[in-house]
């Protein structure tokens, strides 16, 4: 699998499931929607992250990237790719030394997939959940949150997140396969932002002569 590929992952498709035995655990559902009225609290943030994915054989891949979130619009950058949205359109733009492109899709179109805005919000539908040990990560002490799905057919089995004990915000996750391939993501310096402007989060092909354009609307 290409690596822009498992990235996109972090922000779209991510509908997990398989039938869990695992019910709600009211413990955990405390610290989950600690998190989430923290981050609604916040109206929007910025942060940068190290994104990790290794497979059932020990090879390993590794990247970091920043994000912008102002309510449902956000902004991803990673070395080679941007994806901007801005609440009613996504564009994805991938440049190289050899090419530029931009795919636009509209919003509707990725209804129902994980994305930076509605992360904080995602164990509300279609998950069971239950409170592990807490542990030290990025040197906090974090509570962690072990998520399942209640669907049978799922890119992805598990996910655990790690909610900061003090100051409730999420610092990281791991999202596993199923298959031996776990792929992690480690937010830092975490700001909130409530006043980015809405051009911040609109992409212009105009700025980028000889881009391909692939409209999919």
């Amino acid at each position: 699998m290409k690596f822009n590929s498992l990235v996109s992952l972090l922000f779209f498709v991510f509908f997990i499931g398989f039938e869990a035995i695992a019910q709600k655990d009211p413990k955990a559902k405390v610290v989950l929607d600690g998190m989430s009225q923290k981050y609604q609290s916040m109206k929007g943030f910025t942060a940068s992250f190290d994104y990790t994915f290794q497979d059932g054989g020990g090879t390993g891949d590794r990247q970091t990237g920043e994000i912008a979130v102002s309510g449902e619009k956000y902004r991803l950058k990673l070395p080679d790719q941007e994806i901007y949205n801005d609440g009613k359109t996504v564009w994805t733009f991938i440049q190289t030394d050899t090419y530029k492109e931009v795919t636009i899709n509209d919003v509707a179109q990725m209804e129902g997939e994980l994305t930076p805005s509605n992360i904080y919000k995602m164990y509300q539908t279609g998950f069971n959940y239950k409170l592990l040990a807490d542990k030290t990560y990025q040197g906090k002490v974090v509570n962690v949150v072990e998520l399942t799905a209640q669907k049978p057919n799922a890119p992805f089995k598990q996910v655990k997140l790690m909610v900061d004990k003090a100051t409730k915000d999420l610092l990281g996750w791991e999202m596993y396969d199923g298959q031996g391939g776990m792929f992690s993501y480690s937010f830092k310096n975490l700001k909130a932002a409530p006043s980015l402007p809405a051009t911040y989060f609109v992409f212009d092909p105009k700025k980028y002569p000889g881009i391909e354009v692939i409209d999919l609307r």
